[in-house]
């Protein structure tokens, strides 16, 4: 029995060749595939240099500001020296000075000394001068002695300037001598210092600047007596262009009547304390 074998070339061919192809969204999922993962990390790249580079420009300025402080406290460190090793110039140069001048100050200790010797003396010769005085005149000629150049009436001495003062100036001028402004109590006081004072002003010791009330200079009320003050006066007038305040200090004027003025001004002034007595 011969057994016959058969090949189905025509059929293998026929396969082979009519292979349907494969379905064409297939290809496409394949090369979005491909795609995908690129595409992911250029976008992931690209979101890391922007905030890298948002981050980079905020510590950039933070970097800045702190480069800036540190310039600035530089500078004040700078001159901060600068001002010591001056200070320190100045010191030097104070001490060379007081040492160059350690004479001269002696000088003026020694001359400061004596003055002082020199007012006691005129103290001393003022106060022989009026026990000579009284020692002549059987002790009946006269109330008490006064300083020299001050005159004498009643039982005080009254110191007439020459000087021109304010009315605060004049004030401490006379209580660095003992004495203070002029009080007038008495008509006889009044017509004696009058009497000296005459065609010139002349501060006395008579304020309201302490109270708004009229006072004398150690405080004792003034009565207001209108016959003593020019007409209308006094008046605390404002448009002086001296300063602050009205007029609180008063003065004779030249007709011999008070007036009120702003204690700024300057004029004579009259000095009063009582006599010596021996």
């Amino acid at each position: 029995m011969t057994t016959e074998y058969h090949d189905d070339v025509e059929n293998d061919n026929s396969s082979f060749w009519n292979k349907e192809p494969a379905p064409v969204y297939f290809s496409g999922v394949s090369r979005f595939r491909r795609w995908l993962f690129p595409g992911l990390t250029a976008t992931i790249i690209l979101i890391l240099i922007i905030v890298l580079g948002a981050s980079n420009g905020k510590t950039s300025s933070w970097l800045w500001s702190v480069d800036q402080k540190v310039s600035n406290l530089t500078g004040s460190l700078s001159a901060a020296q600068q001002l010591t090793k001056d200070a320190v110039k100045d010191i030097h140069r104070l001490k060379f000075s007081v040492e160059s001048n350690k004479d001269q100050l002696t000088s003026v200790a020694d001359a400061l000394k004596q003055l002082s010797a020199l007012d006691s003396l005129s103290r001393t010769v003022a106060s022989l001068k009026c026990s000579l005085e009284r020692t002549i005149n059987n002790g009946s000629a006269s109330d008490g002695c006064c300083p020299l150049n001050w005159e004498i009436f009643a039982s005080s001495c009254y110191m007439f300037s020459r000087t021109t003062l304010s009315w605060d100036e004049a004030r401490d001028w006379c209580n660095g001598h003992e004495s203070h402004l002029v009080i007038l109590k008495t008509d006889k006081e009044w017509d004696y210092v009058i009497q000296h004072t005459m065609g010139a002003f002349h501060w006395v010791g008579l304020t309201d600047e302490r109270t708004g009330e009229w006072e004398w200079v150690n405080q004792t009320p003034y009565i207001m007596n209108r016959r003593r003050w020019r007409p209308g006066q006094p008046d605390s007038w404002t448009d002086h262009n001296l300063g602050r305040g009205d007029e609180d200090c008063a003065h004779l004027h030249n007709d011999g009547r008070l007036n009120d003025l702003h204690c700024s001004s300057k004029m004579r002034f009259i000095c009063q304390v009582h006599s010596q007595r021996s």
